[in-house]
């Protein structure tokens, strides 16, 4: 988040925590008139920090969805190589997320799918078809342990020190 100033990390922060908060209390919470506070959300959005707002949505039964994760390892990792296959990535809204790695695999994709016969097909249709694909490794959840966790709060300021104490000393208690 270059470019932007405390109360910008502020208001990310909040809208992370919960993105349907009013103008009116997020302006409170970061102590900016509902007009300014607006201004700066609507500049967060321009310059790309603020790239959308999405839902969370739960298991409709009690069976849900199957969640598929998937490691997709390039024939190489040039830029041509992951220009072409995110573009590709982008066009197929069956892919929930992607992520460029380091590691073993190149990518990591999430998607869900109601059972094996849809996944087969989505692995049929698109995943086996996208630009520069050497190897697509698959894993089904079995549960999802941790969803949507909230990041902690940035403290940025450091603890105020004691008179006398100094950055090497240390207190036993």
């Amino acid at each position: 988040m270059a470019g932007v100033d405390q109360i910008d990390r502020n208001i990310v922060r909040l809208l992370r925590l919960n993105a349907r908060m009013t103008n009116a209390k997020l302006a409170e919470e970061v102590g900016l008139s509902p007009s300014s506070c607006l201004r700066r959300i609507r500049q967060l959005e321009q310059n790309g920090t603020i790239r959308g707002y999405t839902a969370l949505v739960g298991q409709s039964s009690p069976e849900g969805t199957l969640a598929v994760i998937i490691n997709i390892s390039l024939e190489r990792q040039t830029e041509d190589y992951l220009s072409k296959f995110e573009g590709a990535i982008r066009k197929n809204p069956e892919i929930q997320e992607c992520y460029l790695m380091t590691g073993a695999a190149d990518y990591l994709l999430r998607i869900e799918v109601d059972n094996a016969a849809e996944f087969e097909r989505i692995h049929t249709e698109i995943l086996s078809t996208l630009p520069g694909v050497a190897r697509i490794h698959s894993s089904f959840a079995i549960r999802n342990v941790l969803t949507a966790r909230k990041r902690p709060a940035l403290n940025n300021s450091r603890p105020q020190r004691e008179q006398g104490e100094t950055r090497s000393s240390c207190r036993r208690r």
